[in-house]
């Protein structure tokens, strides 16, 4: 067990009891808030979990559940997903299992929908159904299954209209937002980790005592 005394000029030492930090910091990365939860310290586990776990899923949802994937295919690697999204922890994982599901061209577990048709980077992506010779309007074969957080489906083609260039102009500047919103989650958490790993940081009397003199110093000069 790990715990971190904090002098105090006037009363009783404030003492902070981390158990062991590297459970602590595995479970606030793994569950934001979880870590504190387990160093007791409630009230700062809760505040972490909820400014992580909104930011999260506020994000998510103005990009419609497509912001949040893994993807490192040509012209289509997702960086803002191993830098910042994973850092939310389990709510982000289910992209690593669909990256890992559709690497070799196979539908998505989680499907949100059969969109696309197959032939997507020659035909106007809006189009929803076929019409047929004055036959009533069917849905097209054979078409991309668009999974929640999957990579775009098909090939990424920056020359054509490829499904994320269709996801981009569906959702206009959401799409973006979104993503800057899961990306803000993943640093806040990595400071939720860090707050469970290290402890608060607490200035004590005599790092009080020693800025006061610098700061002397320096209104003289």
């Amino acid at each position: 067990m790990s715990e971190i005394v904090y002098p105090q000029e006037q009363g009783e030492p404030v003492v902070v009891n981390l158990g062991n930090p590297y459970v602590a910091a595995v479970l606030a990365w793994l569950i934001p808030g979880a870590g504190h939860f387990y160093q007791l310290r409630f009230a700062k586990g809760l505040l972490f979990m909820l400014c992580v776990l909104v930011t999260y899923f506020v994000g998510l949802g103005l990009g419609h559940g497509r912001v949040v994937y893994a993807s490192n295919r040509p012209n289509d690697f997702r960086w803002q997903y191993p830098l910042f999204q994973i850092h939310c922890g389990a709510v982000a994982l289910p992209a690593l299992v669909q990256a890992y599901k559709t690497k070799d061209g196979d539908d998505p577990y989680f499907v949100l929908c059969e969109r696309y048709p197959a032939k997507y980077s020659e035909a106007d992506l809006s189009l929803k159904r076929i019409e047929e010779d004055n036959k009533p309007a069917v849905m097209p074969k054979n078409t991309l299954k668009d999974g929640f957080m999957a990579p775009p489906p098909g090939i990424a083609d920056p020359a054509h209209q490829d499904v994320l260039a269709r996801w981009h102009f569906d959702y206009k500047h959401f799409f973006e937002m979104g993503t800057l919103y899961t990306m803000i989650a993943g640093v806040l958490n990595l400071l939720a980790v860090y707050d469970a790993f290290c402890g608060p940081a607490i200035l004590t009397a005599d790092q009080r005592e020693r800025l006061e003199s610098k700061k002397k110093g320096q209104d003289q000069i």
